[in-house]
């Protein structure tokens, strides 16, 4: 089992019309003690806001809780830029920033942003590309020359701000083994969790690579999205017949998430509602019931 503290955050709505409802939602989750809020990036649809910008805003009306964009669609993103907009955020925030990576996936519309649509295997290399320059493009220290294959940068002064943790939203075998290689955490796709058969095929790749690359998998943290329903009275089954977690009463959430931390070495949940956006009485549910009680149960064991 990992020493870790696990963290706790929701998912915010990224709609238009939904603006001032996402950034109350956020700071109300910061009140409560959250550790994370995460939004979601699709910046080729008019009606939703533009994921960055819904981060540095919050973390602008926050005092402690972390943003994160889960994950950034890297196409429409270069690297440079990217490390130059997340260390600008951890400044500006007193670090209070997590990096998400994805390779990309919805390549008709990305490609009608004007982003270069990658095959499956250019997409994954320009992922570890991203990260290397962009850690190298953070902490400071003498100007970054790097000529890859799809970034290139000329003596390039690196920001004076520490690098952000890095989190995938990994999924095929290549860009796992990049997770192990290079990431600091892992969310787990299609919001599988630690009971999953994406989960038991898909961790042992990354720890297989972090060992490889001299790197200890057990501090790659394994964070999951995870939506379902908050129930008033206990659920007679809190799985479908697929195994998939559906929710139940809060005794019943506080159970699942202990058993995930001290069985599964799971390190964090993020609420991520799937039907509607996430309301008040959710919001304060989660964070003023179930996540104090999982803390608890964790932290006496």
């Amino acid at each position: 089992m990992s020493t870790r503290k696990p963290v706790f955050g929701v998912g915010v709505s990224t709609a238009v019309g939904e603006a001032r409802e996402t950034l109350r939602l956020a700071v109300e989750a910061d009140r409560a003690g959250l550790d994370l809020f995460t939004v979601s990036d699709h910046p080729y649809f008019g009606g939703r806001l533009d994921a960055y910008t819904i981060v540095g805003v919050a973390l602008g009306r926050t005092t402690d809780i972390a943003g994160l964009v889960s994950v950034t669609n890297l196409p429409s993103r270069p690297a440079p830029m990217l490390a130059r907009t997340v260390t600008s955020l951890s400044a500006l925030s007193g670090g209070r920033i997590v990096l998400g990576m994805g390779a990309g996936g919805l390549w008709d519309d990305i490609a009608r942003l004007g982003a270069p649509r990658r095959t499956p295997g250019a997409a994954i290399r320009a992922l570890e590309e991203a990260i290397t320059l962009v850690r190298a493009l953070s902490g400071g220290g003498e100007p970054v020359t790097f000529d890859g294959e799809f970034y290139q940068v000329t003596a390039l002064e690196p920001a004076p701000v520490p690098a952000a943790p890095v989190w995938t939203g990994s999924v095929g075998p290549k860009s796992l083994a990049v997770t192990g290689r290079l990431a600091d955490g892992w969310i787990p796709g299609h919001a599988a969790d630690w009971l999953s058969e994406r989960y038991r095929t898909s961790r042992p790749v990354i720890d297989e690579a972090a060992t490889a690359a001299g790197r200890d998998p057990r501090g790659i943290a394994t964070v999951y999205n995870l939506p379902g329903v908050i129930s008033p009275t206990p659920l007679a089954a809190t799985r479908d017949d697929e195994g998939r977690w559906i929710g139940g009463s809060v005794e019943q959430w506080v159970e699942e998430l202990t058993g995930a931390v001290l069985e599964h070495d799971a390190s964090g949940f993020v609420l991520f509602p799937v039907r509607e956006p996430l309301t008040d009485v959710a919001l304060g549910t989660w964070a003023n019931e179930i996540v104090p009680a999982v803390r608890e149960a964790v932290a006496a064991r």
